[in-house]
């Protein structure tokens, strides 16, 4: 690691280590207690939490809150997962999970899959165990466990901290606290998640994620827990009917600004310029979520007024459309709790209404709503 590129404004210390040789690690110092945000960012702050606040008023008001957060946490899973260089559409992901299948070698493409699958998992355990749970090195490790269960790489220890020193980048561009030290930052780090309710909650959220990418606690997963985790952060401290808050995909839009940002603080103290972007992918992702939550109501409504006449199990299976818009005949006998014939005619009904299509290449043969998926993952 370059020491050279570690200023005098560092937020912590450069340590000796040895990876095959003599080298410098990165120690970070612990968490501020009280943290004055610069005047500059404070119309930032307050559109993010006006922001945040509409989405969750919005999410309050859902018959079902899943009708937005699956589709919000499938596609986080998707763009966190593509930041970190594994790649899985989201037809290819609900096609999994569909009926999720053991890779056939290393080259298999269901690999992916799996990993991106598990992240969402992830962030559903994590969301699931804050009910008995405080936001602990406990629950990040259960997640960290959920996300490398059955993944490629006999080294990745799932649900236990590193005891070996890594680095990050070909060149050992940043490398972090040896696994001796790595107690002492954690211990602080957890107590900052317990102890910091003087920092405003989102303001906390963003350094929290700074600080765990920077003690860097895992062999891997490290990127894809700490952006889950921020998402439980804002939740927990924002006071949200659900975890609404997933900003992968606009880092992974930005993601040489978001790396550098996160680099810049280590080594020259720059936290505006880290909490403007991550602000910046507030503001975004919420509206964006705002956006795709009307366009999900409207499909929904719209829907169900077309399907009156076609009996209640279609509404049923509708509904069960906007937690995944991938349906076999086989699903909906699961769905439905109805034999084949009959699943094979209700979905024939939602054909008839233009609401289910024919997805192409698919063995057995599949059925989508484009328009929700459209809705739900498309690129805006």
């Amino acid at each position: 690691m370059d020491r050279q590129k570690f200023t005098s404004e560092m937020t912590g210390q450069i340590i000796p280590v040895s990876i095959g040789g003599p080298d410098w690690a990165f120690l970070p110092d612990p968490l501020p207690r009280n943290f004055i945000i610069s005047y500059k960012l404070w119309p930032m702050v307050a559109t993010a939490r006006e922001e945040l606040a509409r989405l969750d008023g919005i999410g309050r008001t859902l018959p079902d809150p899943e009708l937005l957060l699956r589709p919000l946490q499938n596609y986080e899973a998707i763009r966190s997962s593509s930041l970190e260089g594994t790649y899985a559409s989201a037809e290819e992901l609900l096609l999994y999970e569909l009926a999720p299948t053991e890779p056939a070698g290393v080259s298999d493409r269901a690999n992916e899959w799996r990993e991106v699958s598990n992240y969402a998992a992830a962030l559903r355990r994590g969301t699931a165990l804050l009910q008995s749970l405080p936001l602990s090195l406990r629950l990040i490790r259960a997640m960290h466990d959920v996300l490398l269960t059955g993944v490629r790489g006999r080294d990745r220890a799932p649900g236990e901290f590193r005891r070996t020193q890594v680095h990050l980048g070909t060149n050992r561009r940043y490398i972090p606290p040896p696994p001796n030290e790595l107690s002492g930052c954690l211990d602080d780090f957890e107590k900052f998640l317990h102890e910091s309710d003087e920092i405003d909650p989102l303001i906390r959220a963003y350094l929290a994620h700074y600080q765990f990418e920077a003690i860097h606690p895992f062999v891997d997963g490290n990127g894809r827990v700490g952006r889950a985790l921020l998402s439980l952060c804002a939740y927990q401290w924002c006071g949200h009917s659900r975890p609404w808050l997933y900003v992968s995909p606009f880092f992974d839009r930005h993601k040489d600004e978001y790396i550098d940002a996160l680099f810049a603080v280590s080594t020259h103290g720059a936290w505006e310029r880290w909490l403007s972007i991550c602000l910046r992918a507030t503001i975004d992702v919420c509206r964006d979520a705002v956006a795709r939550c009307d366009q999900l109501r409207r499909l929904r409504d719209d829907y169900h007024a077309k399907a009156d006449r076609a009996g209640g199990r279609v509404h049923a299976l509708i509904e069960s459309l906007f937690s995944n818009p991938i349906i076999r005949v086989t699903d909906a006998t699961r769905r439905l709790n109805v034999t084949y014939p009959t699943a094979k005619t209700d979905i024939g009904k939602l054909v008839d209404l233009g609401i289910l299509t024919v997805l192409e290449g698919t063995s057995p043969k599949a059925f989508y709503a484009p328009e929700i998926f459209n809705a739900a993952y498309r690129e805006t």
